[in-house]
């Protein structure tokens, strides 16, 4: 079990520990994680580092718990897990090639963004599998989304939001210049995104995955990760496919 500091979450975990025993997370089976998405994020963050995946149910303790299941009696928890659907999500590989030339690689699980670091505005070229595609967005920022991030900082910058089993990207502009009715692109998920900054020293950029940041970039390179595909499990009727669609029909 793994359980985020806020107040909450310990007295969820508190519960569960009266209920059942656990294993350290060297040899659990499963992973039960308490807290809200942020905490969700950076635990799976810390299987990719640490090389070790496994089945993740999340139990929310957090605001919008979007990566968690409802937080309900201890007792139950058994037996949700026996009936949790697994979904499989597999997360962005980003490398990141600095000013100076050094290289940072990251994973990103909803999704990359490049930010303009100053007052002006940045220029970013697009290239998709080694073409160019936009020679020059001017604007405050790029990202590009999982279908799973989707519906997080894509969604609130006027992305589409994608289906889990979409198998699609989503490249969403962050309050663009020019091209001024450029919306944004749906890419197939095989593709391989190059972002190049211009004018990097007079326009810096930062780049960020999930939650690492990388300041002062010139060049990044982003593909889809399969070698390192994530397993989050969802009780029937809750899973993240089903969220997702009803997230179309929020208002």
């Amino acid at each position: 079990m793994l359980v985020s500091p806020t107040d909450r979450a310990q007295e969820a975990a508190a519960d569960l520990r009266a209920h059942f025993d656990f294993v350290s997370f060297d040899h659990a089976e499963a992973a039960i994680v308490l807290g809200g998405d942020g905490f969700m994020l950076q635990t799976l963050h810390h299987m990719l580092d640490a090389g070790r995946v496994i089945p993740t149910y999340g139990m929310n303790c957090g605001t919008v718990g979007f990566l968690m299941n409802r937080h309900r009696p201890a007792a139950k928890v058994a037996e949700r897990l026996l009936k949790a659907r697994p979904f499989a999500i597999a997360p962005l590989r980003m490398e990141a090639i600095a000013q100076d030339g050094t290289r940072h690689v990251a994973c990103a699980i909803n999704e990359v963004s490049l930010l303009r670091e100053t007052r002006q505005t940045a220029k970013i070229e697009i290239a998709l599998d080694g073409k160019v595609r936009l020679k020059e967005l001017v604007c405050d920022g790029v990202l590009l989304a999982t279908p799973a991030g989707s519906t997080a900082y894509n969604l609130s910058a006027n992305g589409p939001i994608l289906p889990l089993d979409s198998q699609l990207l989503a490249l969403t502009p962050i309050s663009p210049f020019r091209p001024r009715r450029w919306s944004g692109a749906v890419l197939p998920e095989r593709s391989r995104v190059t972002f190049r900054v211009k004018e990097p020293a007079k326009r810096p950029v930062s780049v960020v995955a999930d939650q690492r940041e990388f300041r002062d970039v010139a060049e990044v390179h982003i593909e889809i990760a399969r070698e390192d595909q994530l397993m989050l499990l969802f009780d029937p009727g809750h899973a993240l496919d089903d969220r997702i669609v009803a997230e179309q029909f929020a208002v």
